[in-house]
């Protein structure tokens, strides 16, 4: 290529520039998470406890964590429930998705505002919405008029 052009040295300069300020501005790995729960109580009635869940504390993985060397051997006895829980949390107290009536979907529109306000928090606080999933826990029997929707939500900054 020749470098007769006037402004060619410039160009190549700039592009060289523009190239390696790419690199630096890559899309790093996310330094931290965090799960926020969603649990809606589908007992009737408001008899139910609906909330969002959001941890204050950090857990203590390696205090919970144990190995097992042949595959049946387990030392998960040795670690008390009361050294798992954290006692710094956030709740969100949540409606119930029925009323003595049924479904009431004031209430669910309700607690979506709620959920919406809480992601939109974290979101100008600098967290990200990775992904979310969810599942319901039912009896699901003739009488059945117990259980709940637990949604997680998976955060990253």
């Amino acid at each position: 290529m020749r470098m007769d052009y006037p402004g060619m040295k410039h160009l190549l300069i700039v592009f060289g520039l523009l190239t390696l300020s790419q690199v630096n501005f890559a899309q790093e790995p996310p330094k931290e998470y965090k799960v926020v729960t969603i649990v809606e109580s589908i007992v009737p009635g408001g008899v139910g406890r609906s909330r969002i869940i959001e941890t204050k504390s950090e857990a203590d993985i390696e205090a919970s964590t144990t190995e097992r060397t042949n595959g049946t051997d387990s030392k998960q006895k040795q670690v008390k429930r009361k050294d798992i829980k954290v006692d710094e949390l956030a709740e969100t107290k949540l409606l119930n998705f029925y009323s003595f009536t049924g479904i009431n979907f004031q209430n669910i529109a309700s607690n979506d505002a709620m959920i919406g306000a809480k992601v939109t928090e974290l979101s100008k606080d600098g967290w990200r919405l990775m992904f979310m999933t969810s599942g319901v826990e039912s009896n699901a029997g003739v009488q059945d008029g117990e259980g709940i929707f637990i949604t997680r939500l998976m955060f990253s900054r």
